[in-house]
C-alpha cells in the first residue's frame, strides 16, 4: 500500500511539472513588452504583417513579420524620410516630438500591399505601396487634407475608402488606384457620435478606426477613454459599408484598447490592441476572439487572458532590438533595422566606415541640448528588465563637446564625457523634473570609457540607473536614479540613445565601439 501512494505521488509530481512547463511554453501578455503601438495587422497566407507608429524617428512606421502573431522581426519601414522641413530635421530650432507619422493601415490587395499613414507635421495623408514588402521599392502618393486615424479598405465591389476622424466619423471614397481621394466620391458622415456605446460622458472620443469585413458584414473598431473611465473597445457594425452601424462596447479591462481583428490559418481569431504601460511605452495585447450572434466577442469572460494558447515568446532580442558591434560585411545595411534616428538625421556626419568597427558620430554645428542635438541613435528599451552598455572612444572629441549614452524622452538620463578645455569628465545629466541637472561630474585621464543603463518597468516601476566603467569590467553607479515617464510632449517610450553633440565648436567627433543589449539587470549598485 505504501510503496502504491509513493507510486501515485511520483506520477502526481511528473504530471504537475509536466502541466507547469506546458503552462510556460505558452505566450504571455503583453506580447511585444515595448513601445509598438497603433498597430494594424494583415495575414498573406501564414505569414503576418504588423505596422506600427514610431512618430518623430526616422526611418519611419515600422514593418514587423510573424508566423505565430507573438514572435516578430522588423523587416522594412514603409519611409526613410517623412519630408524634408524644419521640424523633421531639427534645425531652426523646430522639432516634431509627439508628432510625426500617427497611425498606420496596413493593408494586402491584388498583390500589392499599401501602408497609409498621417502626419500633423505635415498636414498631409500618405500612402506608401509595393509589391515587396519585405524589400521595397516603395512607391508613394501624399495628398491633403489630413486624415486622422484612418482605416485604408478594400471592397469586393473595388470601390476603395478611407474611414477617418474621432468621435464624428466620416467615409472618404479613393480612387481605385489609391493615388488619392476620388473627384465626386462618396464623402459623408459615417457615425455621428461612435462615442455613444461607452456613455456619454465626453473623454477621449472615439478614433483609430479600423475596418474589417467578416462574413458579409462590415466591422469597425475604435478606442474611446469615457471620462472617469477607462480606455475602451467600440465595436460597430453594418450590412452596408455607408451603414447603418449599430454599435456596442467590445472590451473594456486594463485599458486595453485600439486595434483589429486577425484570424489564424485554422480558423481561430484574435484581436489585436495595445496598453499604455508607463515608460517602456505602449505594448501590445493579443485577446482571444468568439463570434456570438454575428458580433466578435473580445477576451476571457470580457477580460484581458494573462497567458494564450499560442506559442511562448523568444523574446525580443534580435528581432525588435538588438546588439551591435558597428562590423559590416559587404553588401550589409549599414544600420540594421533596430535602429532609428531621433528625427531626421544628418547623413553627413555618421558612418560606420571612416573607423572600422566603429560607428562616428560627428559634430556639424552647435547644439545645448539631446532634445534638439541631431544624429541621436536610438533603440527601444524593452520590458519588463532591460540594460544596454556601450564603448566610447573620445580621443576625437573637441572642447565643448558631449557624447555618450542615453534614455531619451522629455525626463532624459544622459551618461557621458564632457570636454572642458583639456580636460575630460565622466557626467550624468538627470532630467527626472523636467529640467535637465548636471547631478555628477568625476575626472576621467584615458580615452575610452564604459558606460551602462539599466531600466526596471517592472509594475510600471519606472526607474533606471546609469553606471561607468574604466575597463568594462568592473562598474562603478554613476550620479542619481533616473525616474522615467511617459510624456504627451513625446508621446514615445524610453529609447536607448548614442549621442554627440558640440556646445562651443563643430568638427569634432566620438566613436562607439559597440552597443549591447540585454533583457536582464545585475542589480550592480
Amino acid at each position: 500500500m505504501r510503496n502504491l501512494i509513493y507510486r501515485l505521488c511520483i506520477t502526481a509530481s511528473i504530471v504537475t511539472i509536466f502541466l507547469t512547463k506546458l503552462s510556460a511554453q505558452k505566450a504571455a501578455n503583453p506580447i511585444i513588452y515595448a513601445d509598438v503601438p497603433d498597430m494594424s495587422i494583415i495575414r498573406v497566407g501564414d505569414i503576418f504583417y504588423m505596422s506600427s507608429t514610431t512618430m518623430h524617428m526616422s526611418p519611419g512606421v515600422p514593418i514587423m513579420k510573424s508566423k505565430d502573431l507573438v514572435n516578430w522581426k522588423l523587416i522594412n519601414y514603409a519611409y526613410d524620410t517623412l519630408a524634408n522641413v524644419d521640424a523633421l530635421n531639427l534645425t531652426n530650432g523646430k522639432s516634431t516630438y509627439g508628432r510625426g507619422s500617427w497611425a498606420s493601415s496596413l493593408r494586402y490587395h491584388n498583390g500589392v500591399y499599401y501602408v497609409t499613414t498621417f502626419a500633423q507635421t505635415t498636414d498631409k495623408t500618405y500612402i506608401y505601396s509595393t509589391k515587396d514588402i519585405e524589400k521595397g521599392p516603395w512607391k508613394k502618393v501624399s495628398f491633403k487634407p489630413v486624415l486622422h486615424d484612418h482605416s485604408l479598405f478594400f471592397d469586393d465591389d473595388g470601390k476603395v475608402y478611407m474611414v477617418t476622424g474621432a468621435g464624428k466619423l466620416r467615409i472618404i471614397e479613393l480612387n481605385e488606384d489609391v493615388s488619392g481621394i476620388k473627384p465626386g466620391g462618396i464623402d459623408q458622415t459615417l457615425i455621428e457620435n461612435a462615442s455613444l456605446p461607452s456613455g456619454n460622458k465626453g473623454g477621449l472620443p472615439a478614433e483609430g478606426s479600423q475596418l474589417f469585413k467578416v462574413n458579409g458584414k462590415y466591422y469597425l473598431f475604435n478606442i474611446t477613454w469615457p471620462r472617469g473611465g477607462m480606455r475602451t473597445v467600440v465595436i460597430h457594425r453594418a450590412d452596408k459599408i455607408t451603414g447603418p452601424y449599430e454599435g456596442k462596447i467590445g472590451l473594456q479591462d486594463l485599458g486595453v484598447a485600439q486595434g483589429g481583428l486577425i484570424d489564424m490559418p485554422d480558423g481561430t481569431w484574435y484581436s489585436y490592441l495595445f496598453r499604455d504601460y508607463g515608460a517602456v511605452g505602449r505594448v501590445p495585447y493579443l485577446v482571444p476572439v468568439k463570434w456570438e450572434d454575428g458580433w466578435p466577442v473580445l477576451g476571457d469572460d470580457g477580460k484581458v487572458p494573462a497567458t494564450l494558447d499560442l506559442p511562448d515568446s523568444k523574446g525580443l532580442i534580435p528581432g525588435i532590438v538588438a546588439s551591435d558591434g558597428f562590423t559590416r560585411k559587404k553588401g550589409e545595411r549599414a544600420l540594421p533595422l533596430v535602429w532609428q534616428w531621433n528625427h531626421n538625421p544628418d547623413n553627413s556626419l555618421w558612418s560606420v566606415t571612416a573607423r572600422k568597427g566603429y560607428l562616428r558620430l560627428a559634430t556639424g554645428r552647435i547644439d545645448t541640448d539631446i532634445l534638439m542635438a541631431r544624429n541621436s541613435l536610438t533603440q527601444r528599451t524593452i520590458g519588463p528588465v532591460c540594460s544596454g552598455t556601450i564603448s566610447l572612444d573620445v580621443a576625437g572629441m573637441k572642447d565643448g563637446d558631449f557624447a555618450g549614452f542615453g534614455l531619451l524622452q522629455k525626463n532624459y538620463g544622459l551618461a557621458g564625457v564632457k570636454i572642458n578645455g583639456g580636460n575630460k569628465t565622466i557626467t550624468m545629466v538627470n532630467a527626472s523634473t523636467g529640467k535637465p541637472e548636471v547631478v555628477q561630474n568625476l575626472p576621467l585621464t584615458q580615452n575610452t570609457v564604459y558606460f551602462k543603463a539599466e531600466c526596471d518597468f517592472t509594475d510600471k516601476k519606472d526607474v533606471a540607473d546609469f553606471f561607468y566603467s574604466l575597463n568594462g569590467i568592473t562598474w562603478v553607479q554613476l550620479g542619481t536614479q533616473l525616474k522615467m515617464a511617459y510624456t504627451i510632449p513625446q508621446f514615445i517610450g524610453y529609447r536607448f540613445a548614442l549621442f554627440a553633440y558640440a556646445t562651443r565648436t563643430s568638427g569634432g567627433y566620438a566613436d562607439f565601439d559597440f552597443f549591447r543589449i540585454s533583457d536582464k539587470i545585475s542589480g550592480v549598485k
